[in-house]
């Protein structure tokens, strides 16, 4: 090899499983509580395992997309909360006790296989087919409840008090999922419900009280990044949708700016996040993280149901005024991802640097939203509609970025005196 080549790299039981090594690689337990991993960084199978997610939203958000009532609203409510609770369960598992090997490659292999089957039955959640997604989520929780707990058995006993509330609340959630497999699909739905809003209070409360106790958990470069993934996995639903609604509509000139102002529409809530939230860890307060974590269900959401939305506004691109479910639906989604917004902001570590410019752009946010919530209230042409969206979004991040620019130039102000 010519002097100029690197220097290879060292090769570990765990990279490469040969001999002796074989053995642990397969079967080695996962990391302890506090054994986070604070050099690492997103792996390809966690994008792989994302990937699967994206087939799930998609299920869900074109079934939202076939109906615009209170109905398909609701079910695609429930139904998202699922689907982000499990993907929760996943991304923290990993990040706070996976490994680069085989045994935590199976479990997410396996994973993958169950959510795969979920998405063939999430699109008729709502019928009878909502029985076999009971079953199959019931039977996911009890794989993540599995992994939950061979990190349990691990710890020294003054360390498990937490981990076994959670374990506990886990258990409840498989034996409620499994209950509402006989029952009515009106029935069903509401225990799901019960269960995505009883999940996501029990443990924001658990997590809070876990940040103030031994068993501490760093947030990490990666944890934040997997966050941020999560929510442009739900904004290529913006694409699709506003793809789907120009293939099955006669294309014109209307029809195809309307299509495009939706897709701008998504551009719009990806500067907002990715300017405002994304990369920014939270603070290392209990209250601060949990609602930083479970803000993002919402946020996700209402980034999702935009995306079935933009179908049903390029399909009505020519009418007068929008369709009331349509417009509520579109106005709402965006309302909501401000005021998401608005309530990650303070939980941000640099929160307290900036108060100013943080509270200056926050009282710009809950403007927008209420001026998005008028706009679904009124219902003006489909075209009108995402213009006006698009504009709101389009003046919060300006202004931000306007004030951050302010900010920065008055940093160098302070600093050269």
């Amino acid at each position: 090899m010519p002097d100029s080549d690197p220097e290879p790299r060292p090769v570990t039981a765990e990279a490469v499983p040969l001999g002796t090594g074989t053995r642990r690689w397969l079967f080695r337990p996962p990391r302890r509580h506090g054994e986070v991993d604070t050099g690492r960084s997103v792996s390809f199978l966690e994008l792989f395992y994302d990937l699967v997610y994206v087939v799930l939203v998609g299920q869900a958000a074109h079934t939202l997309a076939e109906d615009f009532a209170w109905r398909g609203t609701a079910t695609f409510a429930v139904v998202f909360g699922l689907i982000w609770i499990a993907w929760l369960n996943g991304t923290l598992f990993y990040e706070l006790h996976g490994r680069e090997d085989g045994h935590t490659r199976s479990l997410i292999f396996v994973q993958m296989l169950l959510l795969s089957l979920m998405a063939v039955y999430v699109g008729h959640a709502d019928g009878d087919d909502g029985r076999t997604l009971a079953a199959l989520y019931a039977l996911l929780l009890a794989l993540l409840t599995y992994q939950w707990y061979s990190v349990y058995r691990q710890d020294p006993p003054e360390l498990r008090s937490t981990p076994r509330r959670y374990l506990i609340v886990m258990v409840a959630g498989i034996i409620l999922i499994a209950a509402s497999v006989p029952l009515s699909a009106d029935v069903r739905l509401v225990v799901w419900a019960v269960f995505v809003v009883a999940w996501c209070s029990v443990e924001c409360v658990i997590l809070i009280f876990w940040r103030r106790g031994p068993t501490y958990a760093v947030v990490t470069d990666p944890m934040v990044e997997r966050f941020g993934l999560f929510i442009i996995i739900v904004l290529g639903e913006v694409v699709i949708g506003v793809v789907n609604g120009l293939t099955d509509t006669e294309r014109s000139t209307l029809v195809t700016t309307t299509g495009l102002l939706g897709l701008a529409i998504g551009f719009g809530f990806w500067w907002n996040y990715a300017d405002l939230v994304s990369r920014r860890p939270p603070r290392e307060a209990g209250h601060s993280l949990a609602t930083w974590i479970f803000t993002h269900l919402p946020m996700g959401m209402a980034v999702a149901a935009a995306g079935a939305g933009m179908v049903g506004l390029v399909e009505h691109a020519t009418d007068h005024r929008t369709p009331v479910a349509l417009s509520w639906l579109m106005g709402g989604s965006v309302a909501v991802m401000l005021i998401t917004t608005v309530v990650l902001l303070p939980t941000l570590a640099d929160y307290d640097r900036h108060p100013s410019v943080y509270k200056s752009v926050q009282a710009v946010l809950v403007t927008a939203a209420v001026v998005a919530l008028l706009a679904g209230w009124s219902r003006p042409a489909p075209w009108l509609l995402a213009l006006t969206l698009l504009l709101l979004l389009s003046a919060t991040w300006v202004f931000a970025f306007v004030r951050w620019l302010r900010q920065g130039a008055l940093i160098n102000e302070r600093s050269a005196d």
